[in-house]
């Protein structure tokens, strides 16, 4: 589950794929078990829900490149494009407005093109969160 934003403007609505995941390790229990992984340039945390075996994943890098993070931690980790969640924010929905999305165009967001690309595919899920227009 990867949480896609701006790693240096945390905070900001651009990077709510981020703050969702800070949430999730929260509801989890391993919101103390964030690191820094230098192979994928990202911050992972490793969790268990129902059963199944999670990475959260934060690309430490600007949202036009984190599909580099994406695509390092499926391969360190042997997942698939349709093991990969994104979550990311979406200007087309209304604030706060939840959609999941299986696959498909990027819909203009640089960080789902980004994932897309460095994938080689566009299978990953997307959760988008809703952050509305300025």
């Amino acid at each position: 589950v990867a949480g896609l934003g701006n790693y240096g403007l945390r905070g900001t609505r651009h990077s709510v794929g981020m703050e969702v995941l800070d949430q999730l390790a929260r509801q989890l229990a391993v919101a103390e078990g964030w690191r820094v992984d230098k192979r994928c340039c990202a911050d992972v945390a490793l969790a268990t829900a129902h059963g199944l075996e999670l990475v959260l994943l934060k690309p430490r890098r600007f949202m036009n490149l984190n599909g580099l993070s994406v695509a390092s931690a499926a391969e360190i980790y042997s997942l698939g494009p349709e093991d990969i969640y994104l979550v990311h924010d979406d200007l087309d929905k209304a604030l706060g407005k939840v959609a999941i999305k299986l696959g498909g165009s990027a819909r203009g967001h640089n960080g789902v093109q980004s994932c897309i690309s460095a994938m080689q595919s566009n299978e990953m899920t997307r959760l988008r969160i809703g952050i509305g227009r300025p």
